[in-house]
């Protein structure tokens, strides 16, 4: 799935859109919203169906990403049980939001589903980030028998994902990776998912050379970000917003 995000850093949201061309004219379809917001210590995004009602009190709040204070380790919160039996998250925001001042019908309920984390580089080190994501994901089978349910039955394993590492271009004097003509301009925000091996997986049954998400710098503010299977769109919007903003110990 092709999709790009606009950035407004004037009001700090960010628009997710599904793409049907390649053209920079294209409009492309609405899809999901995303506001950063400070919380003490933390950075929060709450992602929203609503772009006008960015809430986490709304009914169209679909789950937030929270980074620590160094904004290297972000958990992902998605407001529907993941699968049968989740419990939710205890967290301070997930209660305040549990009250009776707010519609029955609205979830109040956070539930994890999945951390983002940047490796630290305090030696401030020649390189490129590197990040890892573990994320809980339906099985092949479930994610065919229920595309379109919001839940699978069970819980599984958690899918982990590593970043490609990019190739030094001795020409060009740069890292580099072959994004296909979707990423145009270079940042440090650039990057390639793909699943990381299993250590205990002898087979070594896991492909590490599919890309499983891309996001990357088109404009100032203008991203792409492509993602496939198990991937959900919110999963890999959220991973993508982990990718905004300062890395304290990692830039």
């Amino acid at each position: 799935m092709q999709c790009f995000i606009k950035r407004n850093k004037k009001n700090s949201t960010f628009l997710l859109y599904l793409g049907f061309t390649n053209s920079p004219m294209d409009k492309g379809k609405f899809l999901m919203a995303a506001r950063r917001f400070r919380r003490g210590p933390h950075t929060e995004y709450i992602i929203s169906l609503d772009a006008e009602d960015l809430s986490q009190g709304s009914n169209a709040y679909m789950g937030k990403l929270r980074s620590d204070f160094w904004g290297t380790n972000f958990k992902i919160y998605d407001s529907k049980p993941p699968y049968d039996g989740a419990k939710a998250s205890s967290s301070r925001s997930s209660r305040r939001f549990g009250s009776r001042r707010i519609s029955p019908q609205v979830s109040a309920g956070n539930y994890e589903v999945g951390q983002v984390s940047y490796k630290y580089n305090l030696l401030k080190s020649r390189g490129p980030r590197r990040m890892y994501c573990s994320l809980e994901c339906p099985s092949a089978q479930e994610t065919w028998e229920n595309s379109l349910k919001t839940k699978f039955r069970r819980p599984i394993g958690p899918t982990t994902l590593r970043n490609k590492a990019p190739r030094w271009h001795e020409h060009l004097q740069c890292w580099c990776l072959n994004f296909h003509g979707r990423v145009t301009v270079a940042s440090v925000k650039n990057f390639q998912l793909v699943a990381s091996a299993d250590p205990s997986d002898p087979a070594g049954t896991v492909d590490e050379e599919t890309v499983l998400l891309q996001f990357g710098k088109v404009d100032d503010d203008m991203f792409t970000m492509d993602y496939r299977q198990p991937l959900s769109a919110f999963q890999a919007f959220a991973i993508s917003l982990s990718s905004f903003g300062t890395k304290l110990a990692c830039e």
